[in-house]
């Protein structure tokens, strides 16, 4: 299955071709990017369909050889996030293909697993930069990062302090106190602007694309 992913929920526009469980076909993970340089804006709208066509380029692969449409859809900018939406279903429609919904969050985490996973980290925590003082988060423990169902800490936004509580032990959830007790020192954290959607990220996107998407007017 040849995956095309696209993921505008930060200040970066990013567009990736992975191709997960063919075994008539060799590996492939590519990946093309623009990342604007500081005090610059975003050039979502622009840039988006262009890197998608040069990962397909590189790859010397046709848009007919998509089999499935992965979006970032958050938490971000709620312009960055429709940009990215809006464009992948246009696109899907367009070629007749599977559309999914992958978290932003979420993947930020995947990509984290196998560092904490060799480091003994028993638990992996998103973070993004959710303006205003706050940061999107989210936690997995470090063997069911890719198991939504498996959340430690729900996707939200948050400020230090709060974020600490959580960390700390003194959530209102009681089940999770004791680990967080144990674990606060050994989570795994991640603050990543470069999001990527890479092979994990793709084998992520099963479901339909979700209803609702966290986002944080630009």
């Amino acid at each position: 299955m040849l995956i095309l992913g696209l993921d505008t929920a930060t200040r970066a526009t990013v567009a990736a071709l992975v191709r997960v469980g063919d075994g008539d076909h060799g590996a492939l993970e590519l990946e093309a990017r623009d990342d604007p340089p500081p005090g610059s804006r975003p050039q979502h709208a622009t840039r988006l369909l262009g890197l998608a066509a040069e990962v397909l380029d590189h790859a010397r692969l046709g848009w007919e050889a998509v089999d499935r449409i992965a979006v970032g859809i958050g938490p971000g900018t709620f312009t960055g996030l429709r940009i990215g939406v809006a464009s992948a279903r246009a696109l899907a429609r367009a070629r007749d293909v599977e559309l999914v919904g992958v978290s932003t969050l979420q993947s930020v985490a995947l990509n984290a697993a196998p560092t904490a996973a060799r480091q003994d980290a028993e638990a992996v925590l998103a973070v993004l930069d959710a303006r205003r003082g706050e940061a999107f988060v989210a936690g997995w423990p470090t063997e069911r990062t890719g198991a939504p169902a498996a959340e430690l800490i729900s996707p939200r936004a948050c400020g230090p302090e709060a974020l600490a509580d959580v960390m700390g032990g003194r959530s209102t959830a009681p089940q999770w106190r004791s680990f967080f007790e144990r674990l606060s020192t050994r989570l795994a954290r991640v603050r990543d602007r470069r999001i990527s959607l890479t092979r994990r990220q793709s084998q992520a996107a099963r479901e339909a694309l979700p209803q609702g998407m966290y986002a944080r007017p630009t």
